[in-house]
């Protein structure tokens, strides 16, 4: 099992969050089979402080050894609405990102990593029904590939929209498709 997965795991059974009932499971998606384009957390209760989202994916996009897993609150894909701040790691080589005009995003597995790895991402948003600011979302994500692969940390993307989060769309980057068995749960962080 990649580190990386194991470390998704781990912090499901381990910490403050899960041990004092901070961390409440509020849905899971799970695609079937022939994929799906995307996958959205709809009608989210509007009763805690930040959301969690955990999930393990795989894309269809074939070039390089992982893509973009693309956030978007509320369906929002008016892409000028995001800015991200990104480090992309992969063993031997470090690259920063920033830009305004670009989503919110992790790291997932592809089609060209070896069959049956997934990706995993850890992805927050904060303060999601707070109509009085911007929201911050930040995400760790990644893949392991027989001893390659990366790890995307984006510390800091923002969406421009003060209006409270009721729903998430989760998608592959490059137009691609999110494989069966590709699973997210959400969570909500009291």
């Amino acid at each position: 099992m990649s580190p990386l997965l194991t470390g998704v795991l781990a912090s499901g059974i381990s910490g403050h969050l899960s041990v004092t009932g901070n961390l409440v499971s509020l849905q899971t998606v799970t695609v079937g089979s022939g994929g799906a384009s995307s996958i959205t957390f709809s009608s989210i209760p509007q009763t805690y402080t930040h959301l969690q989202i955990r999930g393990i994916a795989r894309s269809t996009y074939n070039t390089g050894g992982s893509t973009s897993l693309i956030i978007q609150p509320n369906g929002n894909s008016t892409i000028s609405n995001y800015s991200v701040h990104l480090m992309d790691g992969n063993g031997s080589s470090l690259s920063v990102y920033g830009a305004s005009g670009d989503y919110p995003q992790s790291s997932i597995s592809n089609a060209t990593t070896t069959s049956g790895i997934f990706g995993a991402a850890i992805i927050d948003i904060l303060d999601y029904t707070n109509t009085n600011k911007y929201k911050t979302i930040r995400a760790l994500g990644g893949n392991d590939n027989n001893g390659s692969g990366t790890i995307r940390f984006s510390s800091g993307a923002l969406y421009s929209d003060t209006n409270a989060i009721t729903s998430i769309t989760l998608l592959s980057g490059a137009s691609a498709s999110l494989t069966q068995y590709s699973t997210f749960a959400l969570y909500g962080v009291k």
